[in-house]
């Protein structure tokens, strides 16, 4: 693992861990944003460089000194998260995506309000598209009705239960703040004493699934997960298109999820809920336009790592390079 740039802040009130794999393209926006929305609160700014091959480092140190690199081994979003936050001593720390930018509010302000609600461990703002329509980041816990329904097509429903979606689409609720279940990984700001409860993120999802179970595990540990409407931010999520590999990995984290927190019986009956979405969905490809056997293959891939079959889409860490679930971060 290669060393900093530079003396990590110890009187810092946030910590901001970026991991880029390959993502030097998006970094200028989101480190200048970053920065110029500090609001007074003194940042300490950490990119972890997962293997990069497209400048990330030269970029970092070359237009933003005041940030640190940190090289590490390409092994996951949990992985290089980790890594980030035991470099830091902050006791606030924000996991950001590399292809976000801060478009309004301020860090400073986000502090203020966790600072007078103690029983906050993890929060989410509010995010939008790069044409500026809502992001939809606060979800529900999975489930097999959930399962079933979103394989149903629920969010086109005129009417949107709980029971039948992990996403909450009415655009209201994202006007205050409000309890969730779990929030996007886009934009995670973390309390560090909630982290020493609950544990860093889990190094075993190679990506996809990490939030969840870090929100679950934030619960149960007795800390709230909330949104926070007081910053809106940018975020370019499906910035690639129709990615086979990408939705195999999601069904695959899927499948490591239900086998951490589903007995048997349930875990069954969940992945297959799970899989009459991509049975369905593989057999309507063909009323797609250009993308349609993109969708096919991701369908039928994804299928495959629900059952199992075949190799992980992504190679996950060695035994010896998992972090326990319980680790603690240092400082």
């Amino acid at each position: 693992m290669g060393s900093t740039s530079r003396r990590v802040d110890e009187v810092a009130d946030l910590a901001i861990v970026v991991v880029s794999a390959n993502n030097a393209a998006w970094l200028e926006d989101c480190l200048s944003s970053a920065f110029e929305s500090a609001g007074g609160a003194k940042l300490d700014v950490v990119v972890v460089d997962n293997a990069s091959t497209d400048g990330t480092r030269e970029l970092v140190e070359s237009r933003f000194p005041e940030a640190r690199v940190l090289t590490s081994a390409n092994l996951g979003f949990a992985y290089g998260n980790n890594r980030g936050i035991e470099t830091t001593t902050a006791p606030y720390v924000l996991l950001l995506n590399p292809d976000t930018k801060i478009l309004t509010g301020s860090f400073g302000e986000l502090i203020d309000i966790l600072d007078a609600d103690p029983d906050v461990g993890l929060a989410g703002v509010r995010q939008v598209s790069a044409d500026g329509e809502l992001w939809p980041t606060m979800r529900r816990f999975p489930s097999l009705t959930r399962a079933v329904g979103e394989a149903l097509f629920s969010e086109r429903w005129p009417v949107h239960p709980r029971w039948a979606g992990e996403r909450v689409l009415q655009p209201a609720a994202y006007e205050s703040e409000l309890e969730s279940d779990w929030l996007s990984g886009s934009f995670m700001l973390v309390r560090r004493e909630a982290l020493l409860s609950a544990g860093l993120l889990d190094e075993r999802f190679f990506l996809y699934s990490e939030e969840p179970d870090l929100c679950l595990r934030m619960k149960q540990a007795g800390w709230a997960v909330r949104f926070l409407p007081q910053m809106t931010i940018v975020h370019h999520a499906g910035k690639a298109g129709i990615q086979p590999r990408m939705v195999a990995q999601e069904a695959y984290a899927r499948r490591q999820y239900a086998s951490k927190h589903f007995g048997h019986p349930y875990r069954v009956l969940y992945l297959m809920g799970c899989g009459l979405r991509y049975l369905i969905r593989a057999a309507l490809a063909s009323r797609w336009g250009h993308d349609r056997e993109a969708r096919r293959q991701a369908s039928v891939r994804a299928l495959r790592a629900l059952a199992g079959r075949g190799d992980p889409p992504f190679v996950p860490p060695p035994a010896t390079a998992l972090m326990p679930v319980d680790a603690r971060p240092q400082g």
